[in-house]
């Protein structure tokens, strides 16, 4: 399967349409962004990285019964999906305290949340991924109650896998974006990539960062951090 044209480019990805209707390319970039896209970075081996890791997190996630467009991984850099129409919606979970929501609420970085809490963004550059509650998203049309209650529902179920998969690694699972789309059925299944550029993790021992914020806060070794996620996997 090879790629044809170029549909969408992003900040780390670009997505091409294949002979099949039905089945796209995700290439992934070098780029690293923050602060909707204020902050740029090329990364030598970023792109390649965060392939390998949301391919196998997309595949832990098929054989725990989550619907994925994950197909098959082509090269380093990229891989075969479902296509699928996309919720103009991210999907936000919490386990604890960190980023935004910190100074927003006034609430420690690393405070444990009980409830997990969900929250969604709805996905607009031009306006900066504003966070929304569920009648927005009514209002707005990114999707029915019924879908909005499958979403939190998905989200929260991928949570408790993926808190599990991580914790047997020695990393803390502190928050994540996740997004959803429809196939060709009506069926609701996780897009997008599941990797440190979407996911907060922490040294369980350590409390060290080995996810994007290490580029955000200029700490320095992103790639060095994803490639010891990377290795903890699989080794796993």
């Amino acid at each position: 399967m090879t790629a044809t044209t170029l549909l969408y480019e992003g900040k780390a990805k670009k997505v091409y349409a294949t002979s099949d209707l039905q089945c796209y390319i995700v290439d992934y970039k070098d780029e690293a962004t923050a602060f909707n896209g204020a902050k740029k970075a090329t990364l030598s081996g970023k792109g390649s990285l965060n392939n390998r890791i949301s391919n196998s997190l997309m595949q832990y996630l098929q054989k725990q019964g989550i619907a994925t467009h994950f197909i098959q991984e082509l090269s380093p850099t990229q891989t075969l999906v479902k296509r699928l129409d996309m919720f103009a919606l991210e999907v936000i979970v919490r386990n604890i305290c960190a980023g935004s929501l910190a100074k927003r609420l006034g609430i420690k970085e690393g405070t444990p949340f009980e409830p997990t809490i969900v929250e969604f963004c709805y996905k607009n550059d031009s306006l900066g991924d504003p966070l929304i509650n569920d009648v927005h998203a009514l209002v707005l049309g990114l999707a029915s109650q019924e879908e909005l209650e499958s979403l939190k529902s998905l989200a929260l179920k991928i949570n408790t896998l993926l808190q599990a998969y991580f914790k047997n690694l020695g990393i803390m699972l502190v928050d994540f974006k996740l997004e959803f789309g429809k196939d060709g059925e009506g069926n609701i299944v996780l897009g997008d990539e599941v990797s440190p550029d979407t996911c907060r993790l922490w040294d369980t021992r350590t409390h060290q960062k080995l996810d994007k914020d290490r580029f955000r806060e200029d700490l320095g070794g992103v790639c060095e951090a994803y490639e010891m996620v990377l290795e903890k996997m699989s080794h796993s």
